[in-house]
């Protein structure tokens, strides 16, 4: 019996425990997964208040469950064939799929959302079963089961599975508003707006650039880490922001040991600025507490002095071989090493200052007035939209 998968029967992550804003989840999430599935002709997307289905109508499965996978918010998906409300075809779909599987132990789960079908639960259970142990070398076992035969009875319709993939967890992307992502060419700021996607952050990205201190092939490093984030996000939007007029005052009128901490202060005005135009809710930085001398405690709390709004750090405490492991899983890490330089690690101090003041950074600042030049950042910097899957000449640069 030769078949093939009708639907993708997709189940909530944590959205279950919102309780009466399940709704407005459930409804996000439609939208995201409507989003990401425009790269296949035919699909076709309906929810209801407990699963999502994804129809193929002839859409590569293995494609669009690759795809699915990537989607925030999605706890289990299972490619399910669909047959009538008649217990035979159930039975031979439910043999033909368990015949493609190598010999282990099962059990069959029946779930009738359509209470007016013929036979009740457990009758379904007993009579999928006993075909698939006439007709195949699996054995039963209702208690670890290797394999889990999924029973779906719908209106007019049963959706029958064996194989059921893990998503992507979390919450949809954007249910908790959207904030700016400075993004730097280096390996934990896309891991760092990953881990916010899946908390149901949308981000906007913001990216620092010096030429000609700074090259193309450094843009275009960032242009892809923020092409590769949109797995996650669709459409990411990044302000491009030319930082070669302030960095060089930061250089000729303030101490080289503070230079770093003045200059980060300076990248989150700018970084407020724009994000408060977006309407932003909070800035996102890939800061891990010690890593480098702007990232000690002391630092982290002159620089976020200059921030209204709140400064979000998911790699606070992780350990570096942590996050490495995290962009190697989401196809960060190998463009993070691109032996491009930013405007970060240009001009770098021998001796930078690792318990800075606040008072010290404060009093060199009045060195120059750095205000035109964060103004200028911000109104000059170009916003680039980044589609998935988009190659970097079709990006709309405005």
């Amino acid at each position: 019996m030769d078949i093939k998968a009708d639907i993708c029967v997709i189940r909530f992550a944590e959205l279950s425990t919102k309780g009466k804003n399940k709704k407005d989840f459930v409804r996000l999430l439609r939208k995201n997964i409507n989003e990401a599935m425009r790269s296949f002709d035919g699909v076709k997307v309906v929810g209801s208040f407990d699963r999502i289905y994804v129809y193929l109508n002839g859409a590569d499965d293995v494609l669009v469950l690759a795809r699915l996978q990537q989607i925030f918010g999605i706890s289990t998906i299972s490619l399910a064939v669909k047959v009538e409300q008649d217990i035979e075809q159930m039975k031979d779909v439910a043999v033909a799929l368990m015949k493609r599987e190598p010999k282990s132990s099962f059990k069959v789960i029946t779930r009738r959302a359509d209470k007016t079908f013929g036979l009740v639960t457990d009758q379904i259970n007993r009579a999928l079963g006993t075909a698939i142990l006439m007709n195949t070398d699996h054995i039963v076992d209702v208690h670890e089961p290797k394999i889990k035969v999924l029973v779906e009875v719908r209106p007019g319709e049963v959706y029958i599975t064996v194989n059921t993939v893990q998503g992507a967890h979390g919450f949809p992307v954007g249910i908790q508003g959207k904030a700016m992502l400075l993004l730097s060419g280096g390996i934990d700021s896309p891991v760092a707006g990953h881990l916010s996607n899946k908390r149901g952050i949308e981000v906007e990205c913001v990216h620092f650039q010096s030429p000609p201190y700074t090259s193309d092939a450094a843009l275009s490093k960032v242009l892809d880490l923020a092409r590769k984030m949109t797995d996650g996000q669709s459409e990411i939007r990044m302000h491009i922001v030319n930082f070669t007029d302030l960095q060089l005052q930061i250089n000729h009128f303030i101490p080289e040991s503070y230079r770093i901490t003045i200059m980060r202060r300076m990248m989150i005005r700018i970084a407020q600025g724009l994000a408060s135009k977006r309407k932003c809710k909070a800035l996102i930085t890939g800061e891990c507490v010690g890593q480098v001398a702007s990232q000690t405690l002391d630092s982290i709390q002159v620089i976020s002095a200059v921030a209204d709004l709140p400064i979000l750090r998911p790699l606070v405490m992780f350990d570096k071989n942590d996050i490495i492991a995290i962009a190697e899983k989401i196809g960060t890490y190998e463009i993070s090493i691109r032996p491009y330089e930013d405007c970060c690690t240009i001009f770098t101090p021998i001796n930078p200052v690792t318990r800075p003041a606040l008072h010290k950074a404060e009093f060199y600042e009045k060195s120059f007035d750095f205000s035109p030049y964060v103004i200028e950042c911000i109104e000059k910097a170009e916003t680039v939209f980044v589609k998935y899957n988009e190659k970097r000449a079709e990006d709309t640069l405005f």
